[in-house]
């Protein structure tokens, strides 16, 4: 039965709203990332799976995720189609809010999260087989770990706490995105991104702010909780971006603009799990630790040669993972009182729940994707041709450009291709273009 609350309805709503602003930010800071003849092509990868996501979670991933239970693992398909949903249906988690709203912000969560693995390939994949990944991949991982997490499967009867998406979210998305790159392989043609580092800290900006409501509505109410996650959030971030800075000055001997922005992400991603769970104090430590462990993972793919192009894995992968496990530490009940403690409060238990949920979900997220991909392949090709590479992805595989163009005769292979004003400037001065991180 619904016991409306106002302030808690208008509060969800409005978090529903900062997390729908999320895709579109992430579409902005992928697309300065990339060169100019492809920022297009990333960019309509978010707004696709806003638009698709929205209608299979319709369909049936509500579903899938919040209705019944398949031996801990799925739902049923008992509210397909929303069916029996109605204006006095309460949410699950909270009878105050209606179901309405809550369906309505989960399906924000679905929307982003494959979105963010389309950083790691970009410039390389087909747009009818990013289609076809994206219906596959929320089917087969990203609604059973909603259910197994959230909707009352086998892990969240566990004990095992994810209080707004650590292995949900970023630890999937970027065991996924590390699976992408190994099969499709290394861009044929690197591009000379990031073309636009303003674009990127517009889309950083967007995803900050959204991520208030990612984090902070998770409570599913207005209370001290929520408070404390909000705070957390921004500590967290904050921290993370001056340690990567730091750690990126010292090392590189200037301080990049961009190495702050992506310091940010990492440790928005790294709190996001324990937002709610933690004190402020370990959000810092938190932040602190997510800005050197990431800053070094990203070396690390470097030196391995792995060409997850906007490091997704880095960033999400293992900044979700490591939320997880800091979640598993550092669990404070005093700061939550219907949660746990961890272990250094004295709760050694959890945190082995914590790891061995963590290494589960990075083992599925990563075969299932490789798997998919290899299915995918078998009916449509995933990987772009040479000559798409060399001509961008906007031109070969959508016909339209992101900047005015001007034709001038390019030497490949012969053939006569668009090239914008900047890139010929660029070409000239190749001096001014200087790497990413």
């Amino acid at each position: 039965m619904l016991h409306l609350d106002t302030g808690n309805t208008g509060f969800m709503i409005l978090c529903t709203s900062l997390v729908m602003l999320m895709t579109p930010g992430l579409a902005f800071f992928y697309g300065g990332l990339v060169g100019r003849k492809n920022v297009l092509a990333i960019m309509i990868q978010s707004f696709v799976s806003m638009g698709w996501t929205t209608v299979i979670w319709y369909l049936y991933g509500y579903s899938l995720c919040f209705s019944g239970d398949w031996h801990g693992i799925i739902g049923n398909l008992d509210k397909v189609c929303l069916h029996g949903v109605n204006l006095t249906t309460p949410s699950g988690p909270n009878d105050t809010i209606p179901a309405m709203v809550f369906i309505a912000y989960q399906m924000m969560f679905a929307i982003i999260t494959p979105a963010l693995i389309s950083g790691a390939f970009t410039n390389r994949v087909t747009f009818k087989a990013y289609c076809l990944f994206l219906t596959g991949w929320l089917t087969l991982v990203y609604f059973p770990f909603v259910h197994m997490v959230w909707g009352g499967g086998m892990l969240q009867r566990w004990g095992v706490e994810d209080f707004a998406g650590g292995i949900v979210v970023h630890n999937i998305a970027g065991l996924a995105a590390l699976a992408s790159v190994l099969y499709v392989g290394k861009r044929r043609v690197l591009d000379r991104g990031p073309h636009s580092i303003p674009l990127v800290a517009l889309g950083t900006g967007l995803l900050w702010f959204g991520w208030y409501g990612f984090n902070a509505g998770s409570e599913m109410r207005v209370d001290s909780v929520t408070g404390t996650a909000f705070l957390n959030t921004d500590i967290a971030a904050s921290f993370a971006a001056m340690t990567w800075l730091i750690v990126a000055w010292f090392r590189e001997r200037k301080p990049k603009f961009l190495g702050l922005l992506t310091g940010a992400v990492a440790g928005l991603a790294t709190i996001t799990p324990a937002a709610g769970y933690v004190s402020p104090t370990t959000a810092v430590i938190i932040g602190v630790v997510s800005g050197v462990v990431c800053y070094f993972a990203v070396e690390m793919k470097n030196k391995l040669h792995w060409d997850d192009a906007l490091d997704v894995w880095g960033v999400h992968g293992v900044g979700g993972f490591l939320g997880i496990l800091m979640l598993g530490l550092f669990a404070n009940s005093a700061f939550n009182p219907a949660g746990t403690n961890g272990l250094l409060y004295g709760n050694p238990g959890f945190f082995f729940k914590q790891l061995v949920a963590v290494l589960f979900s990075s083992v599925w997220a990563f075969s299932f994707t490789y798997g998919m991909l290899k299915i995918i392949d078998m009916f449509t090709p995933v990987k772009v041709e040479m000559m798409s590479e060399e001509i961008g992805l906007d031109e070969s595989l959508h016909g339209e450009h992101a900047y005015e163009t001007l034709e001038v005769e390019e030497i490949f292979n012969g053939d006569r291709l668009n090239a914008t004003v900047e890139q010929i400037e660029v070409e000239e001065e190749p001096e001014l273009v200087g790497p990413r991180r």
